[in-house]
């Protein structure tokens, strides 16, 4: 005799705080400060996944939740030697020779 297995699969069931977010029109998804406060971290799971979440607080908006871009790459600092070359002072003559020319002219 043959027996038959049968494989349940559990239905993805969205977790608690996400039934408790409201689409409002004009604004998109919502939720009240209070509950955003009890599932800051599944909040920021969602928001993470692409979507924004407004927070509002007495029916009204007061923040948004959106993901955070991508930061592109900082210059490596490559020091100041040659950009103080590259000012108009030192293009001149030396301190030394600009107060000798002063004396010289003044006959001292």
């Amino acid at each position: 005799m043959k027996t038959k297995t049968a494989k349940y699969t559990a239905a993805k069931s969205q977790p608690r705080v996400l039934r408790e977010i409201a689409v409002a029109p004009g604004t998109g998804e919502i939720i009240n400060v209070r509950s955003a406060k009890t599932h800051l971290s599944a909040l920021l799971e969602w928001v993470a996944g692409g979507h924004e979440i407004t927070i509002t607080s007495d029916g009204k908006p007061k923040a948004k939740l959106i993901a955070v871009a991508e930061a592109k790459g900082r210059k490596t600092f490559q020091g100041m030697g040659d950009f103080l070359s590259s000012q108009p002072v030192h293009r001149g003559p030396s301190a030394g020779e600009v107060i000798r020319a002063d004396r010289d002219s003044r006959g001292w």
